[in-house]
This record gives C-alpha cells, structure tokens and sequence, in this order.
C-alpha cells in the first residue's frame, strides 16, 4: 500500500460512521444488511460508506450468492498500524533525545 493509499485510509476514517463500520467489521466479516442494523444509518448510505473505505483499500468484499460480503482488508489495516507505529517511534526518540539531554542546573 502507497503512501498515496495511506492517507486515502486516513481521510476515510476521519468520519464516525466510517469507524463504526470498521469497528463492526473488526468482529466479523458482515454484509450491507447487517452493518446497517447496527447503525443509525441507511442501507444505502452503508453503501457508500463501504465503497469509500474499499477505495482506500481498508475493506474487500467477496460475493456470496446475490449478497456481498464485507471484511476488513489486512494488508490496508496493517500499512496503517505501521505508519502510526512509525510516527510513534519517532515520537518516542525525540522525547529521549530531549530528556537526555543535561539541563544548566544538573551541570
């Protein structure tokens, strides 16, 4: 997944319902129906929602008979997880440089 990719992935989450989905979708792949019995949304909005976070590459679906079945796609949630793990190590190594670093009264 791209760096182009990524940041489809995080635009996509920036909406509640996106994350809803994604959070209904991290327990068990479900289809359209179901996500949107939990949700105070439309089927229909389900709908686009779906499309928008599969665009970003977070979701594939399978076809099962007439119905689609929606599931998390690993590869986009895990180039995510390794962007954030990235930001949050660098994060971490800035704030042992600065911590390290002696201060005028420890001199």
């Amino acid at each position: 997944m791209d760096t182009y990719q990524t940041d489809r992935g995080w635009e996509a989450l920036g909406d509640r319902t996106r994350r809803s989905i994604i959070e209904c979708l991290a327990e068990r792949p479900r289809p359209v129906g179901e996500l949107a019995a939990e949700l105070p949304v439309s089927r229909p909005a389900v709908s686009q929602h779906l499309k928008v976070l599969k665009d970003a590459g977070l979701v594939i679906e399978r076809a099962v008979g007439t119905r689609r079945i929606y599931r998390l796609n690993p590869v986009g949630v895990s180039a995510l997880r390794d962007q954030l793990d990235t930001f949050w190590d660098r994060a971490l190594i800035a704030y042992k440089s600065v911590v390290e670093q002696p201060t005028k009264e420890r001199s």
